[in-house]
This record gives C-alpha cells, structure tokens and sequence, in this order.
C-alpha cells in the first residue's frame, strides 16, 4: 500500500483542488429568480437564508428527489437529470445561497454546509416529503452525508456523487491517521494564505480548475460562469467547512441505502485500483455503501457521463 502522502496528493489533485480552486470565483451576487422563471420551473414557498429551490415535476409524481450541487455550483449542473426524472418524480433543485449569483444572505459568514443541511432537513419537514431520495455532488455530497447522518428519518436513499467523508485527509502525514486537530494547523495557514491571493488569481485558478473537472470541453461555460459568479468569501469558508469536517465517525448514523460514484484520481503512476482503496478505506465505516467507479469521466460525472450517470441514477431510485 502506498504511504499516505501518495493518498493525500491523489486527493489534492482528485478532489480537494478542484474545488477550493473553484471557490475562488468572484462576486457576483445577483438574483437568479427571473432567470428561472424564464426555464419555467417553480421556486418553492420557503423561506431560508441559505438556500432556495427550484421545483419540476407532475401533478402526481412517484417520488421526491433533491438534488444538491457542489462548491460554487448552480442547480443548473443538474439540467439533463431533471429532464430525464421530472415525468415521474417531483425535482428539488437546491441553489445555495452565494453561488452562482445567488445573493450570499445568511452564507456571509462562516460555515456553509452544516447550516444548509440543517435547512434542508427543515424543508422536508416543513413540504412534507416523504423520504426524499438526496443525491449530492461533491460538496453536495458532504451535505447530504450530514443530512442522512444528523437527521435519518428524514431521507429515503442517499447517493453521493464524487465525494469524500474527510477531505482534509488530504492534509495526513505519512503513516498517521488525519484527524480535524491534526490538519488543523495546515488548514489555517493554507486560508490565510488564499485569503490574501488577489481576485485575478482566484479567477484564474477558478478557471482552471473547472477545466479540470470537466472532459466535455462544450460543457465547460456553465460551470466557468457559475464559478465566476459565486461569492468568494461564501465560497471560501465553504471549503475552509469541508477540510475541517470529519463524517467518518458519524456515517454509522445512516439507515438510509447509499451509493458513492467517483471517479478515478489521475495523478501520474496512480491506478484506477489505488482510487477504489481510498475510497473503501473513506467509507469503512459505512460498511453498506455500494461504491462504483465511473471510467471516462472527471468531477462532474453528470456533465462528462449523461447516459452513464442517468442509468445509474435510475437504478438507484429503482
């Protein structure tokens, strides 16, 4: 087995530098609201600072499924899925406040996912939805790890779309178990340091790094703007949250089914075989789990693997 520092460059590179790079967009904080409007879904009647939803589906759907994008992402990521389900399910798009132009309203300060988790776990209570499918894609995946965790009766299955329960592991020292307390320290300072960068070279990071998260170079304009338009102080305490999170202690509290698709890291002499280790090694705690790989694709499986991506999600909710 190769040391942890193999591991934590793979989930540097696999993972985590996508997206902090992502969560260096600019400001960009106006509504979405007339814009959606304009795609004719409906905005759901809750109120919430940290969040709003879009909402397609029949009269009589099946099912409810939320949908909850990652770090600087819009609901727009999940476009193709939603055309595929909304004849039978009722969509619930969640579109986070301070990304992808949304107003930053309560995600201003400090943590991001923890407290939208919480909402959502309010707004199926409140719409009452019957045990929601959640499908989460990367940070969108954290939440809805936190979401299955911290409130289980409240989700139907759980999906997670390339995503880790610890991304701070990327911070281990060789041979050691990471904890929060000992990536801690590296954590900090690698903020203080991105904090001080200027907004040239978040835009210039942003850019790349959604280059790298996405193999279909015709998919890219969405997610670039979505990047560009998302609130750099929301953004960056978001993924400041998910380095300092730790759910592998707390993934045992999910009764839910799960599945994790991910993809495999490329890193140079790294094999697709090394990624499925780190990832049965991530959620050893979650024993249950269906874990699948899917070849041929970057971050955004969704984006880079529609047909692939779709059949499994239909699987999944069959």
């Amino acid at each position: 087995m190769k040391t942890m520092t193999a591991v934590a460059a793979c989930l540097m590179l696999g993972l985590a530098g996508p997206a902090f790079a992502q969560s260096h967009g600019a400001h960009g904080d106006h509504a979405a609201h007339g814009q959606a409007a304009a795609q004719g879904h409906q905005h759901a009647d809750f109120e919430s600072g940290r969040f709003h939803v879009r909402i397609d589906g029949p009269a009589s759907p099946v099912g409810d499924i939320i949908l909850i994008p990652g770090l600087s992402s819009s609901p727009e990521v999940w476009d193709g899925l939603t055309e595929q389900l909304k004849g039978r399910y009722r969509i619930h798009r969640i579109h986070v406040q301070g990304f992808a132009g949304a107003p930053v309203e309560d995600n201003a300060t400090g943590p991001v996912a923890a407290p939208v988790a919480e909402d959502i776990a309010r707004y199926i209570a409140e719409q009452n939805l019957n045990k929601p499918v959640v499908i989460g894609h990367s940070m969108g995946g954290t939440i809805g790890m936190m979401l299955a965790a911290r409130h289980p009766d409240s989700v139907g299955k759980l999906m997670v779309v390339d995503m880790i329960p610890f991304m701070g592991a990327m911070f281990a020292q060789p041979g050691v178990n990471p904890t929060v307390e000992s990536v801690t320290p590296a954590v900090e300072a690698m903020s203080a340091q991105t904090a001080a960068a200027t907004d040239d070279a978040y835009r210039a990071q942003a850019a790349a790094a959604v280059t790298s998260m996405i193999k279909t170079e015709s998919l890219r304009a969405g997610p670039l703007e979505d990047a560009a338009t998302s609130n750099r102080v929301t953004s960056q305490n978001a993924y400041r949250e998910l380095l300092l999170t730790d759910l592998r202690p707390e993934l045992a509290r999910i009764t839910a089914p799960v599945e994790v698709l991910y993809v495999a890291f490329e890193f140079p002499g790294v094999t697709p075989e090394f990624t499925d280790g780190i990832y049965r090694m991530s959620y050893a705690t979650l024993p249950g789990a269906e874990l699948k790989r899917i070849d041929n694709s970057a971050h955004f499986i969704m984006l880079d693997q529609p047909a692939v991506f779709a059949a499994e999600v239909n699987a999944f909710l069959e």
